[in-house]
């Protein structure tokens, strides 16, 4: 069990005990919705070493599943570690939080920005790649001249896309036309 007294190092070692579902989920009932525990675990996921944002990142999403409103101060921190060199289990977990997320206005050129660039790149795994469309179609709603850029890449890739992208590609093609 995790002490009361806990600090950023404490909750890394935590993390780096064991890669599994049960740790993740020990970590995320002892944060709960306390915001300066929550506050200590976004160090680790926003830092740069490996490992440790690796396993962050699932307890982050369990947190912010539980507790949206933990993640609203690190918003703009979360969008732009997107630009960095980070793990796929950091950049898909991040897109699975901003897909549930309302984004303030002052983020969605940022975020429209990097979703793009994410659904254009050849190199980006299927999970990311369809979290980042739901994150683009959500923007869409609030953004409508980002419609048509979304529909065409979206259009563009399903020929050659994984039953994954076309399911949400889909999805997605089919809420466009509502918007």
């Amino acid at each position: 069990m995790i002490s009361k007294e806990i600090k950023v190092v404490d909750i890394r070692e935590e993390l780096l005990k064991e890669h599994s579902k049960s740790n993740a989920n020990k970590i995320a009932r002892y944060i709960s919705d306390d915001a300066r525990r929550f506050g200590l675990l976004m160090v680790l996921f926003l830092s740069n070493e490996y490992r440790v944002t690796q396993r962050a990142a699932q307890v982050v999403s369990i947190c912010t599943d539980n507790y949206p409103d933990l993640i609203s101060p690190y918003l703009k921190q979360l969008i732009l570690n997107l630009r960095n060199d980070i793990h796929d289990a950091v950049k898909r977990n991040s897109l699975r939080i901003l897909q549930n997320i309302e984004l303030p206005d002052s983020l969605h050129g940022e975020m429209a920005d990097i979703g793009f660039s994410i659904l254009a790149s050849g190199e980006e795994p299927v999970a990311i790649k369809v979290f980042a469309m739901t994150v683009l179609a959500n923007l869409c709603k609030r953004e409508p001249d980002l419609k048509n850029e979304l529909q065409i890449i979206i259009e563009d890739q399903m020929p050659y896309g994984s039953a994954g992208f076309i399911s949400r590609g889909s999805k997605i093609l089919k809420r466009l036309q509502h918007y």
